[in-house]
């Protein structure tokens, strides 16, 4: 379960109290999610969210990340809203962590997701991308092609106890991503993280994004890259051509893409596919046997990424304008 900072009752009321949303009624731990320590809150005003940032979170990045949800929820994208306290102050300290709370949003999330859900999202996140268009704030994506190879480096040595010639793989994988990485492509704020997890519908209906704690500046169609790899592969990771088109037909309706956006998607649904690679492979050689969080399996990725070298166009994510 996500809760690694338990927080005492007489201390969380005084935190509470400190808002204008009534008394404590009840305080619960969400399972979900990896990073941070997660609650819900009911009180006599409603229902929040109070997230306490782990080590993991840099917290010079905070400031970033909830005046983006502020922007990106006046401009329309339905996400959750920060709380600022009686003094302005929308992050604050409990039980020795950074921490702030936000709005509840109504939905939950799709464990299998079908055409009408990927195009809902592909709207989504195509509204998200021209309402932060006007976001000044400029924060660099550490985990894009520039921060691969540091991750490739402390895991190279435990890949071949995943499969053999993996270090090679890998390696020669990394080296051609490094070299052809696109540089002239759109770029603007992106979500990074828009996996289904953290997309809320009801029924059929998006109803919220959250967990914008990898968001960044980069590429516009790199998060478009990671959806294909987040949202596009069945059981046995064989590829739905049909959900993909649907995220890129919603996407279209919203934002137009230009041919050289068009043309970089598989070598981008590549790189998105090698960075998740990575970063589960790192996890799986350094999170503790006790930990409360059991990482996640690489395999899948890589399973990804061999699927991504084989399209030859954005043809092959079934791309029909």
């Amino acid at each position: 379960m996500a809760v690694y900072t338990r927080i005492r009752t007489q201390e969380l009321e005084k935190f509470v109290e400190s808002y204008d949303i009534g008394s404590l009624l009840s305080c619960k731990g969400i399972a979900e999610g990896v990073e941070n320590s997660n609650y819900l809150l009911s009180t006599t005003g409603g229902r929040f969210i109070l997230t306490l940032y782990e080590k993991r979170v840099n917290p010079d990045d905070l400031p970033f990340f909830l005046g983006l949800m502020q922007h990106l929820a006046a401009s329309g994208v339905p996400c959750p809203v920060p709380l600022h306290d009686r003094e302005g102050l929308a992050l604050r300290q409990l039980a020795g962590r950074p921490a702030a709370m936000v709005s509840f949003l109504d939905g939950m999330s799709v464990h299998r997701p079908r055409n009408a859900h990927c195009a809902g999202l592909g709207r989504a996140m195509a509204h998200l991308h021209v309402a932060g268009g006007d976001f000044t704030p400029a924060r660099p994506n550490s985990l894009s092609v520039t921060g691969w190879r540091k991750l490739y480096q402390k895991t190279a040595p435990h890949l071949e106890n995943i499969a053999n010639g993996l270090e090679a793989e890998i390696g020669e994988e990394l080296a051609f991503l490094e070299q052809n990485w696109p540089s002239d492509l759109p770029g603007g704020i992106i979500h990074a993280d828009l996996f289904p997890d953290n997309v809320f519908f009801i029924g059929e209906t998006l109803s919220g994004v959250i967990d914008f704690y990898f968001a960044c500046f980069d590429i516009l169609a790199y998060d478009i890259a990671i959806c294909l790899n987040a949202w596009c592969f069945e059981a046995g990771n064989a590829f739905n051509i049909t959900k993909a088109r649907a995220i890129l037909r919603g996407y279209q309706n919203e934002r137009a893409l230009n041919d050289a956006e068009i043309d970089a998607l598989p070598l981008l649904a590549r790189g998105a596919a090698l960075r998740f690679f990575l970063t589960r492979a790192y996890d799986r050689v350094n999170t503790p046997e006790d930990a409360l969080v059991r990482p996640k399996n690489p395999q899948e990725y890589l399973d990804k990424l061999r699927f991504h070298r084989s399209v030859k166009s954005a043809a092959g994510y079934g791309i029909d304008f």
